[in-house]
């Protein structure tokens, strides 16, 4: 595992940091990689790839860009179609709500961003990933506690990662209506509880996780 941080470790924005360092060593080609809904109830652990060029001044392009989490929807929007604009590749993969079952949320996220990086139109060098390393890629590759606060790779994928994944969720708006998904994107809050005890779970539903598998234990066995 990585080691812990404090915040005096943490930059007031994402910077290139560790993208520069890694590029003083002649490796060009760095994906920053984070993912979107590890902690939701519904739908797909969602992770973005983001290859960046080899230009200091792309700093400067995407200043806005942030930690998903500390952004609003609509700018979110804004910066993700920069980051489309401005990156060398970019890519985000999926895992469902099934393959969590199946797998644990953890084996998923990797596995989402797996498919992330073999999406990506560029070959990566190196990776940097917020938290995570992935055992099964061969690749050199750093984990970075905070990482989309630190590297602008992995803010700008973290940002890729949570539109695309919440997108996903209000397009669920149509098969499964009475869930409200546009509203919180399958996390558990207080509506989503309320709408799941109502209707019980739908096929989105992540049926191994705690407040899921409390409901279906309490169902009627026909």
């Amino acid at each position: 595992m990585p080691a812990r941080i404090d915040d005096t470790q943490i930059p007031a924005a994402p910077d290139l940091e560790f993208e520069q360092a890694l590029w003083e060593q002649n490796i060009r080609q760095i994906a920053g990689f984070d993912e979107a809904g590890r902690g939701a109830w519904a739908g797909p652990v969602v992770a973005g790839a983001v290859i960046l060029p080899m230009d200091i001044k792309i700093m400067q392009t995407l200043q806005g860009v942030r930690d998903s989490k500390q952004l609003k929807a609509e700018r979110r929007t804004v910066l993700a179609g920069l980051i489309h604009e401005q990156a060398l590749a970019w890519a985000v993969g999926e895992s469902s709500a099934a393959e969590i079952d199946a797998l644990g949320i953890l084996p998923a996220t990797r596995l989402a961003m797996q498919r992330a990086l073999m999406a990506l139109s560029v070959s990566a060098e190196h990776l940097l990933i917020d938290a995570l390393f992935l055992p099964d890629v061969d690749r050199p590759q750093t984990a970075l506690i905070k990482g989309d606060q630190r590297s602008l790779s992995i803010a700008a994928a973290s940002i890729l990662a949570k539109t695309h994944r919440d997108a996903w969720m209000v397009d669920c708006v149509q098969s499964y209506p009475q869930y409200a998904f546009a509203r919180h994107k399958g996390y558990g809050t207080a509506l989503h509880q309320q709408r799941l005890e109502e209707f019980g779970p739908c096929a989105i539903h992540r049926r191994t996780f705690a407040p899921i598998a409390a409901l279906l234990s309490e169902s009627p066995k026909p």
